[in-house]
């Protein structure tokens, strides 16, 4: 399930869909993504009381199942940059954690295997 929120950030159509645009390809391709709550915040930072370039902020957390605790960030002067970058890391992170895991359990077999 893929929930979406806006912080400091008129929500818009427009957004949650490239959000869900480009998250679902992911899910798809991870299939243990499925039973996983993935929370979403689009944010914008901008000081009324200094001038300068608003800030767009995405932030992506994963709850529960294999990929439980997954937290990544991203900041982009747009928030679609700000999204495009923040998918192609947790490509990244996606599949390290999978080599990880993998690595674990040979290990563990390996121990069993030698203490047989």
């Amino acid at each position: 399930m893929i929930r979406i929120h806006f912080k400091n950030l008129d929500k818009s159509e427009m957004a949650r869909d490239a959000v869900t645009e480009r998250i679902q390809p992911i899910v798809e391709k991870f299939p243990d993504l499925y039973g996983s709550r993935i929370q979403i915040i689009l944010e914008m930072q901008n000081s009324p009381h200094q001038a300068g370039p608003d800030l767009f902020t995405v932030r992506l957390h994963v709850h529960g199942g294999r990929y439980d605790s997954v937290h990544l960030e991203k900041s982009a002067s747009n928030l679609y940059l700000a999204l495009a970058d923040l998918v192609d890391y947790l490509l990244e992170k996606l599949n390290r954690f999978g080599d990880r895991m993998r690595v674990k359990q040979r290990t563990v077999a390996r121990r069993v295997a030698n203490a047989i």
